[in-house]
């Protein structure tokens, strides 16, 4: 087993300065698409992906016409500027060693006003600045509306919403393999806790959830993606329920949601199982589901909707008559946040292009008596779907 704190210093190593800098080039790209001269990133899982810098204050300024910047010193991109605070002076300079750096605690305004410093002719008349309107709160915006005010030009900041998210909907390769290597963190963690006889009747779900993060852990993974579910008994036909301090029983479904991170991109799978022995009703139930999630992964491939592989996967259930014990959607991206685009749902549009990693997680519950998921994390590819959680998911008793 390794280290289970040996990925966690991820800042000890330089990050690809041409993976980041092809990453902004693709931005501006949109910028320019858009008609806004700079925008203002504040989403700091935004800020990692276009630079590599990891700390938890930042924003960056990325300029749609790189050639209007000066290159930094030791740097490449002077059409980028990144801020943060004196806790993070080393770090930002080993994580994004071809930007220019400010250290200033009030990050978005002073990357513009080091920019509108640095080249008042960008305000020679009215400035148009976009900011990430999902990421920015109404107090912040109204805050830096205020600061721009005193500008002697008028500044406009202008919404925009996915810019950067769209450029993320394709992993490369370097990133697909982070998510593979997470999702196998997942899946030995699994076989150790099956192995060693943690999940059975008298262990609380708590006791289970911790026991299956630490494994985690142990094999490597460098944060838990979200809290981990296990849900016994009725309590498994609760969607997203929290571990209490219940007992797991002889008899019971056992629902288990969870996932690693590496390098800052997640996992995510569910199995579900039956401990002691299975009744009719639970191996009815488990089919179904895993009916439905393998008519879900057999419909994704690049170029169909998120909203027709939902649709796959939920016809398998409606025409059981259990489409009203379905209550979620059947999927999301996964990537440097767990949740993230594209969905998979019914209202999802939009194609799924290749190399988008997505799940694929029916599930049926009935309140009371107990519900089955099936989740696996998988990427789009031309010809079909690439599995990269390779637990069976054939019913298990244990």
């Amino acid at each position: 087993m390794t280290d289970p704190h040996a990925s966690r210093a991820d800042h000890s190593h330089p990050p690809a300065q041409h993976l980041h800098a092809g990453r902004r080039d693709a931005v501006r790209s949109a910028l320019r698409a858009h008609g806004v001269p700079m925008l203002v990133v504040t989403d700091l899982v935004n800020v990692r992906y276009l630079t590599g810098f990891t700390g938890s204050n930042a924003a960056l300024l990325l300029v749609a016409d790189e050639s209007a910047g000066e290159s930094p010193a030791g740097g490449t991109d002077g059409g980028t500027v990144l801020a943060t605070d004196g806790r993070y002076t080393e770090q930002a300079a080993q994580q994004a060693p071809d930007v220019r750096v400010l250290i200033d605690r009030d990050c978005t305004h002073a990357v513009l006003a080091d920019r509108f410093a640095r080249r008042p002719d960008e305000v020679a008349d009215a400035a148009r600045v976009g900011f990430e309107a999902a990421a920015m709160s109404v107090a912040d915006h109204a805050a830096l509306a205020d600061r721009l005010a005193s500008s002697p030009t008028a500044v406009d900041l202008v919404p925009l919403t996915g810019v950067v998210e769209s450029a993320r909907l394709v992993k490369d390769d370097g990133e697909i393999a982070l998510i593979a290597r997470a999702c196998a963190i997942g899946d030995a963690a699994l076989r150790d806790l099956l192995a060693e006889g943690a999940l059975a009747p008298g262990r609380t779900e708590r006791q289970v959830a911790r026991r299956l993060e630490w494994l985690m852990f142990e094999h490597g993974a460098e944060a838990i993606a979200f809290e981990t579910i296990i849900a016994c008994g009725a309590n498994s036909a609760i969607p997203h329920h929290r571990p209490t301090d219940d007992v797991l029983r002889h008899g019971d479904l056992v629902k288990m949601d969870f996932g690693a991170v590496v390098g800052g991109y997640n996992s995510d799978m569910t199995r579900t199982v039956v401990l002691g022995e299975a009744d009719a009703f639970q191996r009815d139930v488990y089919a179904l589901v895993r009916r439905a999630q393998e008519a879900g992964v057999a419909a994704v491939r690049a170029g169909v909707t998120g909203a027709d592989v939902d649709r796959a996967a939920r016809a398998v259930i409606d025409e059981a008559g259990a489409g009203r014990l379905f209550t979620h959607g059947l999927g999301h991206g996964v990537g440097l946040r767990v949740h993230e685009a594209p969905p998979v749902s019914s209202g999802a549009t939009g194609t799924l292009p290749a190399g988008a990693v997505v799940t694929v997680e029916p599930g049926v519950y009935h309140a009371g008596r107990g519900g089955v998921r099936i989740e696996d994390t998988l990427v789009v590819r031309d010809g079909g779907a690439e599995i990269l959680t390779r637990t069976g998911k054939e019913l298990r008793v244990v």
